[in-house]
């Protein structure tokens, strides 16, 4: 009857630990990013944190026929300029990547 007693809570515990133990690390990321636009170049800058960025365009093709075009630029650390090309059309969204 003891071990019964004990049983659920000592499992409970174990099973705590377990997962714990296999936690993924934090992840950290850049922060403080912010996009612009420089003619016809889409660019992103983060000031801090770590990992990498990159920015990404969408853009409605001026050709109706050709529809959505993407653009990426470079992954790069923060206090760099990851920095893109914008197609002809009418730009959809500028956001930033984050790895």
């Amino acid at each position: 009857m003891r071990t019964r007693k004990w049983a659920l809570p000592a499992a409970t515990m174990l099973t705590t630990a377990l997962l714990a133990g296999f936690a993924p690390a934090a992840y950290a990321v850049p922060d403080g990013c912010t996009t612009s636009v420089n003619g016809s170049t889409a660019e992103s800058r983060c000031t801090g944190g770590t990992g990498q960025h990159q920015v990404a365009i969408t853009v409605l093709h001026v050709n109706p026929s050709v529809g959505y075009v993407y653009n990426i630029g470079p992954w790069v650390s923060p206090g760099q300029v990851s920095s893109a090309s914008i197609p002809p059309g009418t730009i959809i969204s500028i956001r930033v990547n984050k790895r």
